[in-house]
């Protein structure tokens, strides 16, 4: 895994393991990678992943059966949707809406290319 620089690394992993979920590779009830594993897997410090794990049961997306690990949440899809969709339009919507003002690009244009693009990336 590549890591960015102006996002932290735990908050990457989170979303590491979210896209996972959502991807259908870790289903509700699930048992995930222990810290240590996922640590020597993404090559971070454990703390690291420690910190990615707390952050993902505070917002009831996995939790911690004490002695037997950690595993994903029956309803952590809905609640990877919910704490995304507020990610977005707190953080990329304000740069989007101001790049559609500086370059003068109407909704109906967006959502033009919106429909071009799922037709070309998620046909069924």
């Amino acid at each position: 895994m590549e890591f960015r620089e102006q996002q932290a690394i735990y908050v990457q992993i989170a979303d590491y393991i979210c896209e996972n979920i959502l991807l259908k590779k870790w289903l509700p009830n699930d048992r995930i990678l222990s810290i240590r594993e996922l640590a020597v897997e993404l090559q971070v410090n454990p703390n690291t992943v420690t910190r990615a794990y707390d952050f993902l049961q505070s917002r009831d997306i996995i939790q911690n059966k004490r002695g037997i690990g950690y595993f994903v949440n029956e309803d952590a899809e809905h609640a990877i949707l919910v704490y995304r969709k507020e990610q977005f339009v707190q953080h990329e919507l304000p740069v989007l809406f101001r790049n559609m003002y500086l370059l003068n690009i109407e909704v109906e244009e967006l959502e033009m290319q919106f429909e071009k693009y799922k037709e070309e990336n998620f046909k069924k």
